[in-house]
């Protein structure tokens, strides 16, 4: 997930089962590759997610970005998916939805390179840093799934987090709009912008979660998103504009953090499955100044969601 910030930098950031959480005194490690089921509160195993994702019209699969574990662990879901005989398009949020066309064109007429594929979609390799989805691309494009342009384009968020552009979008209740609120605000190092821009921003969010879900809804059969985590909550994001919400499963892929022992220390809301992953090295985007990160009205990344 990436929010239109005003500010003058961004940086990269933000089996057997077990039925009760790990003890309080056990290394955070403890967690590092396993899956937890948040109804059912208690660990399951790979193949019981896999199997999960087979039955399901939609599947989420929330990332961070730079994180090449949380691609990896993608990939197995997309490869269970193809072992158990399902044939998902696969949307992504790197790929803006102006762009369908082209994508489509290739694989139209057989282009399976990832590389082509990625020309044809214009994706924006420094930006997303475009060897880390180049083997979930060759993947779909190997077993011949659609590929999905599922974002908004980078323009027209950024108009509409400035205020220029006001979107038609779904209403929103009070605590859909306080959660993404809070994520603006984390993603912003604590520092809570004035409530216009905020909202703003908070709008540039919803209509790129409502174009994500408009592209899913675009097809007939089982879809496969690859997003950041935060566009995955079903309690703020896109699942809450899918045709049938009900019939999703929400991977996100976390990240497990000195401290957080047990499950129920991560933030579960909105997400179905917890797999966690051991973290990847980055400086922390907190520990430089802010300068200028309200007066100057540029929208960048949020520093705290690793681009």
């Amino acid at each position: 997930m990436k929010f239109w910030i005003f500010g003058c930098f961004a940086a990269s950031l933000l089996g057997a089962a077990y039925a009760a959480d790990a003890p309080s005194g056990a290394p955070t490690q403890a967690l590092d590759g396993r899956i937890w089921d948040v109804a059912a509160r208690q660990f399951i195993s790979a193949q019981a997610a896999y199997q999960r994702a087979a039955t399901s019209r939609y599947v989420l699969l929330g990332e961070k970005h730079d994180s090449a574990l949380h691609h990896a662990r993608q990939l197995d879901v997309l490869q269970a998916l193809a072992r158990q005989g399902v044939r998902p398009a696969l949307a992504l949020e790197q790929f803006d939805a102006k762009h369908q066309r082209g994508l489509a064109v290739a694989q139209n007429t057989g282009v399976t390179d990832p590389e082509a594929l990625a020309d044809a979609g214009q994706f924006s390799r420094k930006g997303w840093g475009w060897p880390k989805y180049k083997a979930l691309i060759a993947h779909a494009a190997q077993h011949r799934w659609p590929l999905l342009a599922a974002n908004l384009a980078r323009a027209d968020a950024r108009d509409i987090a400035l205020g220029k552009v006001i979107p038609a979008l779904p209403a929103a209740d009070a605590a859909q709009l306080a959660r993404l609120e809070d994520d603006v605000v984390q993603g912003h190092c604590g520092h809570r912008l004035e409530p216009a821009r905020l909202s703003a921003i908070v709008q540039a969010q919803r209509a790129r979660d409502l174009q994500m879900a408009q592209v899913l809804d675009s097809v007939p059969g089982p879809v496969a998103l690859i997003a950041g985590a935060g566009h995955v909550r079903s309690d703020r994001a896109v699942p809450r504009y899918l045709a049938e919400p009900h019939r999703a499963l929400v991977f996100a892929f976390v990240e497990v953090e000195d401290g957080k022992h047990a499950p129920h220390d991560y933030d579960t809301a909105g997400l179905d499955l917890l797999w966690f992953t051991a973290p990847t090295p980055r400086p922390d985007p907190c520990a430089a100044p802010l300068t200028g990160s309200v007066a100057a009205p540029t929208p960048l990344l949020n520093p705290k969601e690793v681009k």
